[in-house]
């Protein structure tokens, strides 16, 4: 196989059809010798149906759906588990990805690039997500020992070389874009143009963006745990100098009835370090409880694959 594509989907009924035509249309006119992978995330929609239907009048469609919602990071690493082809891109199926750039991608794949990876600019995003995304992205830069880069998501076309060091790394709590850099390899970078969804709704709320961001934070680095050590320090170097200038009025001026404001405020102080030191260690505790348990990924309910298709 040439190429595989990866399209994770959850409740995307209604873009399907749109995505399967732009797609397959594109694919045609590169090569005959593709596989459309589809991974419905546990859709609570038509989405299976609408796979179904795909995979029996078109022999290039291949899908998996899963028993439950696992999260985008399970339906890539499962189509990426069972793609056989020599290149492998990973897409959105609400068309944000413009499928037309998938023959550019080839090209500099074929020229030795083992990552040609697609960055979006913001047009016609709002300015104060823009703004948060930013403001992350810089913030995760300082933080993580990978480098990440704003409008750099997933899309991306990978050679096999490329994802078979990927497929190496099988830890449960998955962020691909710091896999994505980790791996390394020769990378190329072209641009785009934002587009928007061609229908249906974004699955991405803000409470799962902050949690998602949070994973990246914590995926890479151990310097939250640092910071513990440094806020310690501090809150001590502050006890110190408060016990030094309390010994000085007591040797000036005598002892005087100690204050109800410092009191509180000692309290609170010490009291929020180490509710913040205890909340990032445990951050922490519960990825490895996650990791040592060993539980699979995802469980599959039904796909058009056999077994010995996985991982080819």
């Amino acid at each position: 196989m040439l190429i595989s594509a990866v399209l994770p989907c959850y409740n995307e009924d209604k873009v399907l059809a749109m995505t399967y035509s732009e797609l397959s249309a594109e694919m045609k006119e590169i090569t005959d010798d593709y596989e459309l992978i589809f991974v419905d995330d546990g859709s609570h929609d038509g989405t299976r149906a609408i796979l179904r239907q795909f995979a029996e009048k078109d022999g290039h469609v291949r899908y998996i759906s899963f028993s439950r919602n696992f999260g985008k990071e399970s339906a890539m690493l499962a189509g990426l588990q069972y793609s056989s082809g020599e290149y492998v891109v990973i897409m959105d199926s609400d068309l944000q990805h413009p499928p037309e750039l998938i023959g550019q991608m080839l090209a500099y794949a074929r020229q030795g690039y083992d990552q040609v990876i697609a960055q979006r600019d913001r047009t016609g995003d709002k300015k104060l997500g823009s703004f948060f995304a930013r403001s992350y992205y810089r913030l995760v830069d300082r933080l993580t020992d990978v480098k990440l880069t704003d409008g750099i998501g997933d899309f991306r076309m990978l050679s096999r070389k490329a994802l078979n060091a990927l497929l190496t790394m099988n830890e449960y709590n998955r962020f691909s874009k710091g896999l994505f850099s980790w791996i390394g390899f020769r990378e190329k970078i072209i641009h785009y143009k934002n587009r928007s969804r061609a229908a249906g709704e974004s699955k991405w709320s803000f409470r799962s963006l902050v949690r998602y961001g949070v994973d990246g934070v914590l995926s890479f680095n151990n310097k939250p745990l640092r910071f513990c050590i440094f806020i310690g320090a501090f809150a001590i170097l502050i006890s110190l100098m408060y016990l030094i200038f309390l010994l000085v009025g007591i040797i000036f001026k005598g002892i005087d009835m100690p204050g109800y404001f410092t009191t509180i405020f000692t309290i609170c102080f010490f009291g929020g370090v180490q509710l913040i030191s205890i909340g990032i260690i445990g951050e922490y505790v519960g990825r490895i409880y996650y990791e040592v348990k060993r539980r699979p990924h995802y469980l599959v309910d039904e796909t058009n694959f056999s077994k010995e298709n996985k991982g080819q």
